[in-house]
């Protein structure tokens, strides 16, 4: 192990005793329950085809659900008031076939016409513009506003995120390029504990829509939590390596004001789902599942979502990766959801 890493690994688990130390123990924690709604449509896709009927019944359940809203006008103005700026989370990390689905955000957003959110304060987030493309939404062919982050200006200087943990700087860190130019000693130069929030997530959007894919990743699952956090600051990297895997650092990132708190509902996109080899797309492991999942509880979701990772995985003769997600408990003990099994109600409803 190199100086640099293992100060950084030093530096990691030094971090941890201070933010456990502020959250509650999950002995003090108050008794809640939360409800994770799921909609199945097994002719949601069909050879990868997008039912877009189908796909619009099961987003509108969801949501009406959700809100406890009898239709989707008054479900999404339940969550948006007027004048905000919505933004919609995407994942493109899979390309082609395992981003968010089109017809999902397609069904957003024309929910929230309906509920008098005009397309110009809409907009859809993505980290990579060619992974936005590949995924399918291209500018020219939506009837909203697309958004990628650009590499290094995307990233806003005075929005930082520190935790005592040393990344690298790589091309695209919003300081890569003035730390190379620096001529001070370039191994140190490019070492870094800070991170740049997104200027999308910083200035352009106040109420955040979730829509993250089901999919495992280096953290044991790249839903909720992840998706509104790591593809969106610069220096990740270092946030995400052994042995913490993001604990307690993910937690930290989804509740600086500039992410929890402006994000009304997540609804997971899972008409595919994966279980190995994400985020990146790998279709060894993946498979039609047909389903949606929304909740107002990011880690009600995730947990959820891990549990059912490790079963197929189990199946398939793989490890666990349960023990790279140990974050949701810390976000569970920190009051940001649920993660126990009898702490959160499965909910099916029908999508007619």
């Amino acid at each position: 192990m190199s100086r640099a890493r293992s100060f950084g690994f030093f530096l990691c688990l030094a971090g941890l005793p201070a933010f456990l130390a502020a959250v509650p123990s999950p002995a003090a924690a108050p008794l809640s329950q939360s409800i994770v709604y799921f909609a199945h449509d097994e002719d949601a896709l069909d050879q990868f085809q997008q039912n877009k009927p189908a796909i619009r019944r099961m987003v509108d359940a969801l949501v009406c659900q959700a809100t406890g809203q009898p239709d989707i006008s008054r479900a999404w103005a339940s969550l948006v008031k007027p004048g905000e700026r919505v933004g919609i989370k995407i994942s493109a990390a899979g390309g082609r076939y395992f981003s968010t689905h089109k017809a999902v955000v397609d069904a957003i957003v024309e929910g929230l016409v309906e509920a008098g959110h005009p397309r110009g304060n809409i907009v859809v987030w993505g980290r990579d513009e060619a992974g936005l493309v590949a995924a399918g939404y291209r500018k020219s062919d939506v009837a909203y506003a697309v958004r990628s982050i650009e590499p290094g200006i995307g990233f806003e200087r005075q929005a930082v995120f520190s935790v005592p943990i040393l990344g690298r700087l790589i091309w695209g860190d919003l300081l890569f390029a003035a730390n190379k130019a620096s001529g001070s000693d370039q191994d140190q130069a490019q070492l870094s504990s800070d991170s740049h929030f997104s200027k999308i997530l910083v200035h352009d959007v106040d109420r955040i829509i979730n829509v993250p894919v089901f999919c495992d990743a280096p953290c044991g699952v790249a839903g909720c939590i992840y998706n509104v956090t790591i593809p969106d600051i610069d220096n990740w990297r270092r946030i995400l390596q052994p042995p913490a895997f993001g604990d307690p650092a993910l937690c930290e990132l989804y509740a600086d004001p500039r992410i929890g708190p402006k994000i009304v509902i997540h609804i997971m996109d899972a008409l595919l789902a994966q279980y190995a080899g994400g985020p990146a797309a790998e279709p060894n492991y993946s498979f039609d599942f047909g389903t949606l999942y929304a909740s107002k509880d990011p880690v009600a979701i995730d947990a959820t979502v891990l549990r059912r990772i490790d079963e197929w995985r189990k199946g398939k003769n793989l490890p666990p990766v349960a023990g790279r997600a140990t974050y949701l408990q810390s976000a569970a003990n920190a009051g940001l959801g649920c993660f126990s099994p009898e702490r959160i109600e499965l909910k099916e409803i029908s999508a007619p």
